[in-house]
């Protein structure tokens, strides 16, 4: 494999909306990232992704984009994302803007001129089509709820595609016109110095076409969208052509949100010459989903979690690097997804970190994981910002569920979970503002915090900074970047083992996802212990005890 510069890299999320207000208006902005640059080089981070920060009504908090070219005034200026590149850089951080281009805004010029002129130019930027008989082209469903159609403003005969919102219509990739005016902006940007992207939702730009009708798996009459992408063929072609036309010439760093991909065609994606350098692992978040609701979905186990984990690590072996989470703005707290409820402890987070920092592929921090940040309680609905939280909210009424029982599923599934403000300090709003912040902070701030924890020198955030500074250790470093990954102890409940190999050196990482101490076998003497989540110093011959919750990497005999 052709080593890269970001093969041996730890990266970060930041949600900018809730990472820290500068300003003092109660939403997150460039000022404030600038701010905190200092801290991510303290915990190691060498890649920073942002979220959207470019101009946008926030249907979907900036994933609807009205001009790609422009900061929202919301998170600062132009001049404010210069600075932030040029003090990054100083820090040899790379940083990664979203790209969202499945749709955009319908207040983006191009939509607007697509309303004036369905039949003109503009309105072969988009998916609109006229209404035969009363009758939508498909019964596909939005990911937010609905039908993935809707009426064309002023044109009552005419609706056009949105997989997701309504103010997010798709953008007509068939349409190689389109395709133009995404590559010009997408190297706009790459020469304004920024260092690649993160690609949103991108195996949707490609449609199973023509539309049609799929078996319908609600009461509603409609399908999920992913019922035709497994039909879509040829996204291929298109990310090829992006692939060359932008990022290859500008040696950008790329990271696709894949999901529906197919096995076979995982070499496509992150090969040696794949479309991207590297994409998330979901197979844990994904887990147990299903298309009835949220009220239909089964939890996830600790078995479950290791055997989706290694499972993506198996697919992916030698072909290229995965990106490995635990959490991000989509997701619930990973803490509190992957450990039962009611066990949640500092030893806990600190195990679940262990677990998924050294596997192979790039580990990715999402903003607050590394203090242990926790989902949020939901009392009403009216607390709730979340779209996706609201819509599962009403399928879970419609089906039977009483207030309680769907406002519980908010709070074990919800997007507002990662969303709510970074808790910098036990102070007034968590140190995040010096105002009224966008979304409430989770009411343990005063105990979890980051100021507490630097006191702390056994706290989460300390512990993640020992987890990266392993990581980076020179005498280990290849072997965490390019050993072999070989699972161990797969038939033992509630373990999750992996050896990382090299052929000069064996590291095993052993964690025990229970409250119950287990005895287990060694595959191998013991040569040092590299890193352990707990004070406790374990005891081994050919077996080694671990306790409740309790994690170890260590370096085997050779």
């Amino acid at each position: 494999m052709k080593k890269e510069w970001w093969h041996n890299q730890i990266a970060y999320q930041i949600y900018p909306k809730s990472f820290y207000d500068s300003n003092g208006d109660g939403i997150g902005d460039l000022g404030g990232i600038i701010e905190k640059l200092d801290y991510l080089k303290e915990l190691g981070v060498g890649i920073l992704w942002l979220s959207p920060i470019y101009v946008s009504p926030l249907a979907d908090q900036g994933y609807d984009i009205a001009d790609y070219r422009r900061i929202d005034p919301r998170f600062g200026t132009m001049e404010d994302m210069r600075r932030l590149l040029e003090e990054a850089h100083k820090r040899d951080i790379h940083i990664l803007m979203d790209l969202v281009v499945n749709h955009c805004s319908d207040e983006h010029e191009w939509f607007q001129k697509a309303i004036a002129d369905p039949e003109g130019k503009y309105g072969k930027y988009f998916y609109i089509r006229d209404i035969k008989d009363g009758k939508l082209p498909c019964n596909w469903r939005s990911y937010f709820g609905g039908p993935a159609w809707d009426k064309l403003p002023g044109h009552e005969d005419k609706v056009y595609l949105h997989v997701f919102h309504k103010k997010q219509p798709d953008l007509n990739w068939e349409n190689p016109e389109v395709r133009e005016e995404i590559y010009d902006m997408i190297n706009w940007w790459l020469d304004q110095g920024l260092d690649g992207f993160r690609l949103d939702a991108i195996i949707n730009i490609k449609k199973a076409l023509p539309f049609r009708d799929y078996p319908a798996d609600r009461d509603d009459g409609l399908c999920s969208t992913s019922s035709m992408l497994r039909e879509a063929e040829g996204v291929g072609d298109f990310l090829r052509e992006m692939r060359d036309r932008t990022f290859k010439p500008h040696h950008a760093f790329t990271v696709g949100e894949v999901f529906n991909e197919k096995p076979e065609e995982i070499p496509d994606f992150i090969g040696e010459d794949g479309y991207f350098c590297s994409m998330y692992d979901f197979s844990a978040t994904i887990f147990g989903q299903a298309p009835g609701g949220w009220h239909t979905y089964r939890d996830i186990t600790p078995d479950d979690y290791r055997n989706c984990v290694f499972e993506t690590q198996r697919k992916v072996a030698d072909v290229g690097f995965i990106s490995n989470i635990i959490e991000n703005h989509d997701e619930p707290r990973g803490v509190s997804r992957y450990i039962p409820e009611g066990e949640l402890t500092d030893a806990g987070k600190k195990m679940l970190g262990t677990a998924y920092f050294f596997l192979k592929g790039i580990p990715w921090i999402y903003q607050g994981q590394e203090i242990g940040m926790e989902n949020i309680p939901v009392s009403s609905i009216e607390e709730v910002d979340d779209i996706s939280s609201i819509d599962a909210y009403r399928v879970a009424r419609e089906a039977g569920l009483t207030d309680k029982e769907a406002l519980k599923l908010i709070e074990k599934y919800g997007r507002d979970n990662a969303r709510t403000p970074f808790q910098w300090n036990g102070g007034k709003e968590a140190g995040f503002t010096e105002g009224s912040p966008w979304l409430r902070v989770n009411p343990n701030y005063k105990t979890l915090n980051l100021e507490a924890e630097r006191k702390d020198p056994d706290s989460v955030f300390h512990y993640y900074k020992k987890l990266a500074a392993l990581r980076k250790d020179p005498e280990y470093e290849d072997t965490f970047v390019y050993g072999r990954l070989t699972p161990c102890l797969e038939d033992r409940h509630n373990v999750m083992a992996y050896c990382r190999e090299t052929e000069k050196q064996r590291i095993l990482v052993m964690a025990n996802f229970q409250k119950e101490p287990q005895k287990l076998p060694l595959p191998g003497g013991v040569k040092k212990i590299l890193c352990n989540n707990l004070k406790e110093e374990p005891q081994w011959g050919k077996d080694i005890l671990l306790e409740g919750y309790q994690a170890l990497v260590m370096e085997l005999m050779e």
